[in-house]
């Protein structure tokens, strides 16, 4: 499928079909995916139609301009953006027509849990364990950070199948349900005073080996996949111009001219013209994914979207002066998104903070760029060869 004038066409009939104005949301979601008009790129009867990436754009257009509902992907980007790649590259036929439909309508909230309290910027340092046990692989052990696990359904996991030989192997990576025996989800409350993330407990939770995501041992790879999407997903998200962070800051200047001061606008331009060339970059890495699999320019986009969003913050408190300070409100919350702009200065400011940990510390990012992209000589790591049981803890 490359005739963009073929794909209007399905994208019609599909409207004559389910008429946004009169067909439940949900209806036409799922109508939607079987039509393969949910994200062209993917198979034929997995939501697409095996066009080129670059053709979703004509379908988003049709549809948007006939107030069609979408998926509000920011609620399920985990599922979108992390879950759905991976379960497409390693799962089985099986498991892609189980899990990738009720992902990308929304029926079935993801999350994932990576993380531990032990092993977060060295990942491979994972302690969770899975052991096997007839078809099934009995996990124990705690994640930590996991937005939505409260709202979740199913959850991307990696645990440790083998505790004998290097901390990079001897992982492996499931699909765990977040509802079953031995999941417990406690709320991780945050300087902004919600508890958007959350710690989860698993013990003795019984997974069938038929959730396994590729081969036994072969997680931290699987999970590689993950993690480039992930970053793709935060960083390389698409913006208008003045879209994000930049844009309450741009309109309470445009607004409240008694605020401004000399510094302050050459901080402002500085900032709004990086946000402009971040902005570019990032469409010009989602054109690069039309050709194949993310690459580690991801890294780069996520360490520029973390460090913007934190200066940017702070300008705008500067700003607004002694109205910065204040806050809106710190009753315990559990929501399901974030929402930047449609909260208070400070409550930006406070939650700025996590963007330079949340998705991959900006210290690991560093070098994973001087690495992988800039080519520089890798850090001396003296525990590549040693067993994971070996290593101090």
């Amino acid at each position: 499928m490359t005739d963009t004038e073929e794909l209007r066409r399905r994208t019609q009939r599909l409207l004559d079909q389910y008429p946004p104005a009169t067909t439940d949301r949900l209806d036409f979601l799922r109508a939607r995916f079987d039509a393969g008009l949910a994200w062209v790129h993917y198979p034929e009867g997995l939501g697409g139609l095996g066009a080129p990436r670059s053709l979703q754009g004509v379908v988003n257009a049709e549809l948007e301009a006939a107030g069609a509902p979408d998926n509000d992907p920011r609620r399920i980007g985990i599922g979108l953006g992390m879950a759905a790649p991976t379960i497409l590259e390693y799962g089985t036929e099986e498991q892609k027509r189980r899990y990738l439909r009720p992902l990308w309508t929304g029926e079935e909230v993801w999350c994932q849990l990576f993380s531990e309290p032990g092993a977060g910027s060295d990942l491979a340092a994972l302690g969770t364990r899975a052991v096997r046990e007839g078809d099934e692989w009995i996990v124990n052990g705690q994640k930590v950070w996991t937005s939505s696990a409260h709202v979740a359904r199913w959850a991307i996991l990696i645990a440790r199948t083998d505790p004998d030989v290097p901390k990079h192997q001897g992982i492996t990576y499931f699909v765990c349900g977040m509802t079953d025996p031995g999941v417990e989800v406690r709320p991780l409350r945050q300087i902004t005073g919600e508890a958007e993330f959350n710690e989860v407990f698993l013990t003795d939770v019984r997974i069938p080996d038929t959730r396994r995501l590729g081969r036994a041992g072969d997680g931290w790879r699987v999970a590689q996949t993950t993690l480039m999407n992930e970053r793709v997903s935060i960083g390389g998200m698409a913006v208008p111009r003045e879209g994000g962070m930049i844009g309450p800051v741009a309109r309470t200047w445009r607004e409240r001219p008694a605020l401004r001061t000399h510094d302050l606008h050459q901080r402002l331009l500085r900032l709004w013209v990086e946000a402009e060339v971040t902005r570019f970059t990032g469409e010009r890495l989602r054109q690069q994914l039309v050709a194949g699999q993310p690459g580690y320019e991801g890294s780069g986009m996520k360490l520029a979207f973390a460090r913007l969003n934190q200066e940017i913050s702070g300008l705008e408190v500067e700003l607004r002066g002694e109205e910065g300070l204040l806050y809106d409100d710190w009753t315990m919350r559990r929501p399901e998104l974030v929402d930047f702009t449609g909260r208070d200065a400070g409550y930006r400011y406070l939650r700025s903070k996590g963007n330079s940990i949340e998705g991959g510390t900006s210290e690991v990012l560093l070098n994973i760029v001087a690495e992988r992209v800039l080519g520089l000589p890798a850090e001396p790591r003296t525990d590549k060869d040693v067993a994971w049981k070996d290593l101090a803890r």
